[in-house]
């Protein structure tokens, strides 16, 4: 896709963005949009940061390594995909952000990781709200817990909230329920003021279903197809 396509199509975005939270009286400021680049060349990345995009998400980690390393401008890389344990290396510095974190046993090699580079690694645990076979994350009802064992037993991470995928549907308004219930979720864990955990971040909504999230509260939206097309 040419430069101008990308950039048009970013702000085509941004303004839903804005617009949706003037409808319903957010401050657009609140709702962060993370531009998703997976699988699309360096230099989309590239034509974004031209007009001063710098929150992308990327789902492989020796993907968002790479981009990392080769990008012209430090931008903010968002780990958005499933993240394995013998891949936590490859990204643990080259992060803002960690936004699957669905096991203890992944936030223990986190852990790990940020200590050796005396870092604190920000993430969002996530959960699968709609009970779908085909997704990661924990149930909701485990959610506290696991924030709760994460806080308690590791010093180089910070919990910052909570992240979910919502199912694929023709009609978004058939996941309003599942944001509904995730925003609930996080302001009950919220109220808990378990130490060593903010719980400001909410981060759900895509292409598909973004606006209906921000609707329901998301303070994170992640779009790909929406502003760098299709992915083949």
């Amino acid at each position: 896709m040419k430069a101008e396509d990308l950039q048009k199509n970013y702000r085509e975005v941004k303004n839903n963005i804005e617009e949706t939270c003037k409808n319903i009286g957010r401050d657009p400021k609140e709702v962060t949009l993370i531009a998703v680049s997976k699988t699309k060349p360096l230099s989309d990345i590239e034509a974004l940061i031209n007009i001063e995009v710098n929150e992308f998400g990327e789902n492989k980690p020796q993907e968002l390594k790479e981009k990392f390393d080769l990008v012209s401008t430090p931008v903010k890389f968002h780990q958005i995909g499933h993240l394995q344990t013998n891949k936590v290396k490859y990204i643990i510095n080259k992060v803002v952000l960690i936004h699957s974190v669905d096991s203890l046993k992944l936030a223990q090699v986190i852990e790990k990781e940020a200590a050796k580079k005396e870092i604190q690694a920000n993430i969002l645990i996530e959960v699968n709200y709609a009970g779908e076979d085909s997704k990661f994350g924990v149930k909701p009802e485990e959610a506290e817990g696991l924030i709760r064992e994460i806080a308690s037993s590791f010093r180089h991470i910070k919990v910052k909230g909570l992240m979910t995928i919502a199912p694929f549907v023709d009609d978004p308004e058939e996941n309003r329920p599942i944001f509904k219930g995730m925003k609930q979720l996080l302001l009950d864990i919220k109220s808990q003021n378990i130490d060593n955990v903010d719980m400001s971040i909410l981060s759900m909504g895509m292409t598909n279903d973004y606006l209906v999230a921000i609707e329901e509260g998301s303070t994170m939206v992640r779009v790909g197809t929406a502003i760098f097309g299709a992915r083949g």
